[in-house]
C-alpha cells in the first residue's frame, strides 16, 4: 500500500523503518480512524506458499477503507495483508493455519513454517507495542478518545450469480460496540453518531445504520477497551459491500466516496460530543 501525501513529511521517514507495514499518523483532535484490513502487501515467504488468487484475497480484504480514515487526522493504517497477520484477532488466532480460520477458504500450497509465523507474530506485537504508545499519547492529551474502527463485509458469499443475503441481518452499516465494558458514558455519544448517519441522504435515500446486528467488534477494540477503559470508545464500523462487486473486485467509486462523505458528515457530532464529556479538544 502506498501512501503519497505523506511523502515529503516526517511520516515517511518513520514508515520507512517499519518496513512499510503499519503507519500511525498523530493529529490533533481526540478521534481516530483505523484501517487494518485494507491492506494487499505479501511477505516474500507467504506469497510463495499461499494458494489463495489476488480476488480471493481481495474479497476478503477491506478496499476504500483506507481512503476513509481521511475523516480524522489520527490515522492508523496496515498496509500488510491480513492473511500475513490479523492485527483484528488475538495472537494465537492471528496467523490462518488451516481452512476454519479463513471461512473455509484452501489457504496453502504448503503450511506455513514455524519461522514465518513468528515473523508474522512479531509484527503483530511490535503493532500493539506501538498502539499502546501511540493511544497513551492521545490519552494524556484530550483524556477521552474515539476510535472509528473502519471495516467492511461480504454479503454475496453463495456467489455471484446468487441473491444477496437477507438484509434484515444485514445492514449497509453495522456499528459494532459491545466489547465497551462500561456503555453507560458513551451512550449519547454512539447514539448521536448512528443517528447521524442514518441522516444522511445516500442518493436519496437513508441507509440502514444498526448497532451489534451483524458484528460486535473485534479484537482490537476489545484491546483497547481493555486498556483504555475509562477513556476510550471503540466504534468498529462495518459498511457492507453496497460499493462494490465484492466477486469481481469492482468498486463504484462514486458509491464509496458518498459513504466517505456520510462519515465526515458525523465527525462534529463526535467532537462535540466528546466536548460534553469533558474532552480537552
Amino acid at each position: 500500500m502506498h501512501y503519497p501525501e505523506y511523502e515529503n513529511g516526517s511520516l515517511a521517514r518513520y514508515y520507512e523503518t517499519r518496513e512499510s507495514r503499519w503507519m500511525m499518523c498523530p493529529g490533533e483532535t481526540a478521534i481516530v480512524a483505523a484501517s487494518i484490513h485494507d491492506g494487499h502487501d505479501l511477505s516474500s515467504a507467504v506469497a510463495r506458499r499461499l494458494k489463495l488468487d489476488e480476488p480471493t484475497r481481495l474479497r476478503e480484504e477491506d478496499p476504500c477503507t483506507y481512503r476513509m480514515t481521511s475523516v480524522a487526522d489520527n490515522r492508523i493504517a496496515v498496509s500488510v495483508s491480513r492473511f500475513v497477520v490479523d492485527m483484528n484477532r488475538p495472537r494465537e488466532k492471528a496467523v490462518y493455519r488451516v481452512p476454519e480460520d479463513a471461512w473455509g477458504l484452501d489457504l496453502w500450497s504448503e503450511p506455513p513454517t514455524e519461522e514465518m509465523v513468528e515473523h508474522s507474530l512479531t509484527l503483530y506485537d511490535a503493532f500493539y507495542e506501538e498502539l499502546e504508545a501511540y493511544l497513551r499519547q492521545i490519552e494524556a492529551r484530550h483524556g477521552f478518545f474515539v476510535v472509528l474502527d473502519l471495516h467492511s463485509y461480504n454479503h454475496r458469499r453463495k456467489g455471484p450469480d446468487a441473491p444477496p443475503e437477507d438484509p434484515k441481518m444485514n445492514p449497509d452499516i453495522n456499528i459494532g460496540t459491545a466489547t465497551l465494558l462500561d456503555r453507560r458514558p458513551w451512550e449519547g455519544l454512539i447514539g448521536n453518531f448512528i443517528r447521524d448517519l442514518r441522516r444522511f441522504d445516500y442518493f436519496g435515500k437513508h441507509l440502514d445504520v444498526r448497532e451489534n446486528a451483524k458484528f460486535c467488534g473485534g479484537y482490537m477494540a476489545e484491546w483497547i477497551h481493555r486498556n483504555f477503559r475509562d477513556s476510550a470508545c471503540v466504534l468498529s464500523v462495518e459498511f457492507k459491500k453496497i460499493f462494490m462487486d465484492e466477486w469481481s473486485g469492482q468498486i463504484d467509486l462514486l458509491k464509496a466516496e458518498k459513504l466517505h462523505a456520510m462519515l465526515k458528515s458525523a465527525m462534529p457530532g463526535l467532537e462535540a460530543s466528546l466536548v460534553k464529556m469533558g474532552a480537552k479538544l
